[in-house]
């Protein structure tokens, strides 16, 4: 039979606003409960559970204009995924990047977490910290109803979702009269925990009501969760490019040199290191709503929504330092020039205790009026003020994240390793003739303390109207229009210790450090996931010490009368100056008018959507930069800058203005077929980090990694064109096919540019007339003038001061930094992809499965043999998603599989060299499953795996081969009850 379109009138949207959004936004979450039908009328019998929850959201999607997809609640309280990010996940074109072990930030079409916006209930949410990315996993899934993702152009939507717009929609009280309610209690078992407890809790619960006939609402929603686990990883934290001409002459017996797809170059890791994290995590969220319905055609809303997450680390870790030239022994270099072994004499081998606890906390309160003055017109007014605050100095003892590092240089050479396996290897030849190092040789490299907090402020007013077309006899439905004031404020500051203690074991002070105070620990059991880990690993030892009492007895020892008041041990973050302070706000204005046509083309229903949106940012900047006056050379790999005790006040302000218009045709092609185009324009605004002004310089500058950066609040935002093409098949009540094709092509994308400049007055000790005296001197004595060899004579012949502090002469050198601030290209880049999804039920078998891919492709990836800084697309990759489940009288069991391709995670590496090699993940695959029961109608238990194939982390640079993280969790599990009413 024929379809008869339903044509919105004005009472049909305005009971979807007070069926659960603020927004003018069907909820479909909401529709699962039963209601009683009034005399005369027809019973409606809802379908709950994982198959309802897939058929409301196949309704949401073929109802929808534009490209949406959606996540809805299978029943009240009961999310498919206790992490709105792993629920995202399941979304065609969806993947997700991973913090300890747990969906955190989303990936969409391949743009990454700063390409795709977040708004709760319509509005849009700040940044966590100081960035626009927003972390889903500090917010549970009670009291959300339905996750809703527009992947094109909206001209009604605020901007900045280039990727893509998130819509949480959370429970709205008089969206179901009377009472209702869900509480479940878990008890977590994480299969990696060691320190903490081996099951932590988690509580949570839904509650609503009405009251006086429903004018009346009331709705409350919170959750409490514990969670104990351990990270183990490896860990290189660059590689460092070294063309031919920085290579030592060796013997050639000392080379293996396999180069053929890179001749001119090598590249080297700056360190290894292991270590294994400790973690203990609480999140707590909490939602009350309150609503007033006087009359059928006003509904007033108050909500306040507040998250906490707090999460306290102890960290151990060993490992190695390297530096190049000289120092070099033997090496061998696979066909892309990479060092799969180095022989590497000089710097250090090292043991690391860390400490830190980072509390995020983030609040919403907003207020919504939604008015029907007449069947044509309908207004709604929505104001919130939010904020996202991140703080890591919620350690009472330090206030601040702190890092200890013991160890030492008496060592002959080091060697990297990585000819086998999946986890380089590293063998440290001591001075004592071993492969291990005793106790009693610990000494003090250094500390730091840094406390680095930042928050991101939002305050929004909204106002949209509609009117709808009851005076003309023409296709025209409705007119959407509205009005936005968005004011965004980001703040961050860090402040740094320096270098505390003396750092580089000159002086020594390995007689404060009792041997008792170190535990010999082996490593059975180690990345025991990976090939090359566990017991038979190298080193296959590591010491561990208590992390109090290193500080204590530095505090106690090295003191200001020991080794000067500029190196003596403190844990004040303040110590070495003031910090470095970021201001970033952002005012932006915008209209919007959005038109809705329905009209039959022949035996054809036709939906067209158009409309624009024009807004105007300025972006005010404040910037507290710390000026440099010198450069410490303070040990063999160490140097430090020295900055100025006062802040230099710096003013800049940006401003631009842009036109965003969007256009949606549907066609329900038959009865079960609806095709799909649309074109229009997104964007999103510059890394906040990118806008903030000043220069700054590294305050460890080291050899090869002497930079300084610089902002520019002149950014333009990335604006993308966009084209969709998509096909929906409804085949059955709640089974579809779907195919579809988008592309994106991307204007005023932001690329980094480099110079090398130098600046009066700062001198460079390194290849000076000293460096360069002891050079010759060590070389005529037949010695190798590695950095530490060069440094002994510093100090031999008396170029250091009495604690080791080696200043720059005015014969020096300038310093040549390498300067990097970011610009808006003239080149446009294009992203294209193809979209699969499927979703079917065998009938009433209680049998059914999902599945999607996404594949995506364009000219901004990586070229892995440019050494020239790139900028390609952060986060482009391929995904699929799958779900098997059975669910029938009762009983309900579910098992997914994500899967992403391995993908750029960002350009640059923390002791990268200049060419800003890339950090990359490898491709990544994980199952999940749960089981419910149902007891009776009230009561349900639950059983919910997660990572059960015990799926790793792990990362490179340019290659495969240029190691530069693997990381293992382990499996964890959940067994509950859920209690309804």
């Amino acid at each position: 039979m024929k379809n008869t379109p339903f044509k919105k009138t004005q009472l049909a949207t305005s009971m979807a606003l007070l069926m659960g959004s603020t927004l003018a936004l069907p909820s479909y979450a909401q529709e699962s409960e039963a209601v009683t039908p009034a005399e005369g009328e027809v019973e409606v019998i809802q379908v709950s559970g994982i198959r309802g929850s897939m058929i409301r959201s196949m309704d949401l999607k073929r109802s929808s204009s534009g490209v949406v997809d959606a996540i809805s609640a299978e029943e009240l309280g009961k999310f498919p995924d206790t992490n709105l990010a792993e629920a995202l996940q399941r979304i065609t074109g969806v993947s997700i990047s991973r913090s300890n072990g747990e969906g955190s930030e989303i990936t969409v079409r391949g743009f990454g977490p700063e390409f795709n916006l977040i708004t709760l209930n319509g509005r849009q949410m700040p940044g966590t910290g100081f960035t626009r990315s927003f972390n889903l996993a500090n917010l549970s899934s009670e009291g959300v109803n339905t996750l809703e993702l527009q992947k094109t152009a909206r001209a009604e939507n605020p901007s900045g979702g280039l990727g893509a717009t998130v819509n949480i929609i959370t429970m709205k009280p008089l969206a179901q009269s009377g009472q209702n309610a869900t509480f479940s209690v878990k008890g977590i078992y994480d299969s990696s925990n060691e320190a903490g407890d081996d099951v932590t809790p988690e509580i949570a619960g839904v509650y609503s009501n009405t009251f006086a006939d429903d004018m009346f609402g009331f709705g409350l929603s919170f959750s409490h969760q514990e969670r104990d686990f351990q990270q183990q990883a490896a860990n290189i934290q660059g590689w460092q490019l070294q063309e031919n001409a920085a290579l030592p002459d060796l013997d050639p017996e000392n080379v293996v040199d396999n180069r053929t797809n890179i001749t001119d170059a090598a590249f080297f890791p700056k360190d290894m290191n292991y270590s294994i994290t400790d973690v203990q995590r609480e999140r707590s969220n909490a939602q009350v709503t309150f609503q007033f319905r006087p009359v059928d055609d006003f509904t007033a809303t108050i909500d306040y929504t507040a998250t906490r997450a707090t999460t306290g680390t102890n960290t151990v870790g060993w490992g190695i330092w390297n530096n190049f030239g000289a120092n070099i022994n033997a090496y061998e270099l696979d066909e892309n020039g990479t060092a799969v072994y180095a022989d590497i004499s000089g710097d250090d081998g090292s043991f690391t205790a860390s400490r830190e606890t980072t509390r995020v906390d983030a609040r919403s309160i907003g207020v919504n009026l939604d008015w029907v003055v007449s069947d044509d017109w309908h207004f709604r007014l929505d104001y919130h003020d939010s904020y996202n605050e991140i703080d890591n100095g919620y350690d009472k003892g330090l206030g601040s994240s702190g890092q200890i590092i013991l160890g030492s240089n008496q060592l002959e050479s080091k060697v990297y390793d990585y000819r086998a396996g999946e986890i380089p290897q590293v063998y440290v030849n001591w001075n004592n003739g071993t492969n291990e190092i005793l106790p009693s040789e610990i000494d003090s490299n250094f500390s730091q303390f840094i406390y680095s907090p930042g928050r991101s402020d939002i305050e929004q007013l909204q106002l949209d109207g509609t009117w709808y077309n009851s005076a003309f006899d023409i296709p025209l439905v409705k007119i959407d229009f509205g009005y936005a004031r968005t004011e965004q404020a980001l703040t961050g500051f860090e402040a740094w210790s320096g270098l505390r203690g003396g750092p580089g074991f000159s002086p020594s002070f390995t007689e404060i450090f009792p041997d008792s105070m170190f535990i010999r620990n082996d490593t059975s059991g180690f990345l025991d996931a990976f090939d090359g880990g566990g017991a038979g690993m190298n080193p296959g030892y590591y010491y561990t010490y208590d992390f109090d009492e290193a500080i204590a007895r530095q505090l106690a020892f090295i003191t200001g009368d020991v080794v000067g008041e500029s190196n003596a041990y403190s844990i004040d973050p303040y110590f070495s100056g003031a910090p470095s302070v970021s201001n970033v706000e952002e005012i932006t204005d915008s209209i919007y008018v959005q038109s809705e046509w329905d009209f039959e083309v022949g035996d054809y229903y036709v939906q067209i959507n158009a409309g624009v949106r024009y807004e105007e940012t300025e972006v005010p900047s404040s910037a507290e930069v710390r000026v440099p006056v010198q450069v410490n050379w303070v040990a063999a790999s160490e140097w430090i800058t020295q900055f100025e005790d006062e802040l230099q006040v710096q003013d800049f302000t940006g401003e631009y203005d842009i036109l965003l218009p969007m256009f949606d045709v549907k066609v329900d092609v038959t009865d079960d077929i609806v095709a799909r185009f649309s074109w229009g324009k997104s964007i999103t605004r510059a890394p906040i980090g990118l806008l903030q002004g000043g220069l700054a310089f590294s305050g460890s500058p080291k050899i090869g990694a002497r930079t300084a950066s610089a902002g520019n609040t002149s950014l333009l935002p990335f604006e993308s064109t966009n084209l969709d093409l998509s096909f929906e098949w409804y085949y059955d009540e709640s089974s579809m096919l779907a195919v579809g094709l988008f592309r994106k092509s991307v204007e005023n994308y932001i690329t980094t540019t480099g110079q090398d400049q130098q600046f009066e007055g700062l001198r460079d000790i390194y290849q000076g007339p000293r460096w360069n005296e002891a050079v010759t001197a060590l070389t005529a004595a037949g010695e190798q003038a590695t950095d530490s060899a060069i440094y002994n004579y510093f100090i031999d012949n008396g170029y250091a001061d009495e604690n080791g502090v080696v200043t720059p002469n005015a014969d020096d050198p300038l310093i040549t930094w390498r300067t990097t601030q970011p610009g808006n290209s003239s080149d446009s880049k294009t992203v294209e992809g193809i979209e699969l999804a499927i979703q079917h039920t065998f009938g009433d078998t209680g049998f059914g499965f999902g599945a999607n891919a996404t594949l995506v492709d364009g000219d901004v990836e990586y070229d892995p043999y440019n050494l020239n800084e790139q900028d390609p697309l952060v986060g482009i990759s391929d995904s699929a998603n799958f779900q098997v489940f059975y669910e029938k009288e009762g009983l309900s069991v579910k098992v997914t599989y994500a899967w992403r391709s391995d993908y750029v995670v960002g350009i640059g590496q923390a002791q990268g060299s200049s060419d800003n090699p890339a950090t990359q993940f490898d491709t990544f695959g994980q199952v999940d499953a749960s089981i419910n029961y149902d007891v009776n109608e009230h009561l349900t238990v639950f059983l919910e795996g997660v990572n059960i194939n015990d799926e790793t982390e792990r990362g490179y640079g340019r290659f495969e081969e240029q190691f530069l993280f693997a990381r293992q969790y382990g499996p964890r599990y959940t067994l509950g009850a859920r209690y309804t009413f």
